[in-house]
């Protein structure tokens, strides 16, 4: 069966040229043109993905992605303007795992979507032995799930993607540049500083809150690395 997406965006040209363009890749698509009727069409149509413009009616993308986060974990593009580069930044840190600049080539959003999307294949972890274990932190790659001293540490499928990259190669430096590739699964045209605040967001998270720093470390000048605790 065929990935689902759901656009939302109160531009009725703009979401209906994304939903053509989506179904001649294979997608079911649904559109809603503002806020409140995206997060009724998430409830409904239990899509995969949403691509989720910011500037809406009646609720805001912001608003919408902090009512979704509090119950899903499909990945979020969301839709900014070229000038607002704090949207891109508070986009971020509210849990969306990507985000595409108007005025965008419809090529870019297709890979940015196929990207986002195989991250969500299940299909190639099987067994039972896939457990990563650093000190108290456990990390479940069947289960996608990560555990902090016995208890669910929740996290967007992106952060889980990124501790998952960097604990597979535990103290293997890698580079924002590298993240990005790797981790988002594309040539990134936008900021690095996408991976600093996913991965501000991962040691919140996952971190003890003293200051200090004992599984996602900083090489000064080079990058992150994954330490064993």
């Amino acid at each position: 069966m065929s990935d689902k997406v759901l656009v939302v965006d109160d531009e009725k040209a703009i979401a209906d040229i994304i939903k053509f363009n989506l179904e001649k890749e294979g997608y079911q698509v649904e559109t809603a043109y503002d806020g409140e009727e995206g997060l009724e069409k998430v409830k409904s149509f239990q899509p995969n993905l949403v691509v989720l413009d910011i500037m809406m009616p009646k609720k805001d993308g912001f608003q919408v992605l902090k009512e979704v986060r509090l119950s899903y974990k499909f990945p979020v593009i969301m839709l900014t303007a070229k000038e607002e580069e704090v949207d891109k930044v508070l986009g971020l840190e509210l849990g969306a795992d990507d985000y595409v600049v108007k005025p965008f080539s419809m090529r870019e959003l297709i890979a940015r979507i196929k990207a986002n999307l195989r991250r969500v294949d299940y299909s190639s972890i099987k067994g039972n032995t896939n457990v990563i274990k650093s000190d108290e932190l456990e990390i479940d790659l069947v289960k996608y799930e990560v555990l902090k001293n016995g208890k669910v540490v929740e996290l967007t499928l992106r952060e889980f993607e990124l501790l998952k990259f960097l604990a597979s190669s535990a103290e293997q430096v890698f580079t924002r540049e590298q993240l990005l590739e790797e981790v988002w699964g594309y040539e990134y045209y936008g900021d690095i500083r996408t991976v600093d605040v996913t991965i501000r967001r991962l040691r919140e998270k996952i971190e003890d809150n003293n200051g200090e720093f004992k599984y996602i470390l900083t090489k000064r000048g080079v990058g992150y690395y994954f330490g064993r605790g």
